[in-house]
């Protein structure tokens, strides 16, 4: 049996009719710069069509911090952050730093601070310049008044233990959550928001699904973090914005809820964290 198109298999989701979705989404978490099946004019072309109201396309290493903004001077409903993942903190410093906060000041299209944090999984980075990077970007984003990005994985002691620092000072999302459930409580008791992408529609990530189904409505954001972590039904293709639906019909699956009223829910939510200009 042939393989379903990208088109006949967005039709068949609850909330779409005639090609586009019946409410707006915004694609918080994506790396336009990164992905090499679609261009980023494409991309953001197709988004439209489909529904997607606005896109996020995210800051990882020094040198995609200019990349980034340029993005968002081309594209109007295209939006950035700026920062420097985990796996690159071995290259921060001072003028990384001046670099962050120069941009962010320059552009009200700067929306966060991120991709930040601790991957104690791959170990890319040192742990110690892993977590100097990650206070100094909090400390950034603080003075900034920026809502943060973080990335965590197999470090949630130390992410808890450095978050802590900035109780009721910092403000943001744990993206692509894949973490344990007493970190998913301490980050919604703390006032952020998780995003979930691709990954809750994985045949192994029952633990996933289950960080989703404890996670309050108003505290839940979309993503596809593409070119990474294509969903089902698409696994295999390079991930892009434009399977960002496919998140949201499979995160409105395990909630039990409606398009009605998980989507705007999740709409608001994004506006309520990012200040678009």
């Amino acid at each position: 049996m042939a393989k379903k198109s990208y088109e006949e298999t967005l039709e068949q989701l609850s909330f779409i009719e005639s090609g586009t979705s019946k409410f707006p989404l915004i694609e918080t978490h994506c790396h336009l710069d990164y992905i090499k099946s679609i261009t980023p004019s494409e991309n953001v072309k197709r988004c439209q069509k489909i529904g997607i109201e606005k896109l996020i396309t995210i800051s990882v290493e020094p040198t995609n911090l200019d990349t980034a903004l340029d993005l968002t001077n081309t594209f109007e409903n295209v939006f950035c952050s700026q920062g420097v993942h985990p796996h690159d903190a071995k290259d921060w410093s001072d003028s990384v730093m001046d670099k962050v906060r120069k941009n962010a000041l320059a552009s009200k299209k700067v929306v966060a601070i991120g991709e930040i944090g601790l991957d104690f999984h791959y170990d890319n980075s040192p742990r110690e310049l892993q977590m100097k990077a990650f206070e100094i970007q909090l400390g950034l984003a603080v003075e900034l008044n920026l809502p943060v990005i973080i990335h965590t994985r197999e470090a949630e002691e130390e992410t808890a233990a450095i978050l802590k620092n900035f109780a009721g000072k910092v403000r943001g999302v744990a993206h692509s959550f894949t973490s344990s459930l007493k970190l998913a409580e301490y980050l919604i008791d703390s006032g952020f928001y998780l995003g979930f992408n691709g990954i809750v529609s994985f045949n192994k990530a029952e633990d996933v699904r289950a960080a989703l189904s404890m996670t309050p409505l108003e505290r839940i954001l979309l993503e596809t973090d593409s070119p990474f972590l294509t969903p089902v039904p698409h696994r295999g293709k390079e991930n892009a914005p434009i399977y960002l639906p496919f998140v949201a019909q499979k995160v409105l699956e395990v909630k039990g809820i409606s398009p009605e009223i998980g989507l705007p829910s999740f709409y608001q939510n994004t506006l309520n964290l990012f200040h678009f200009c």
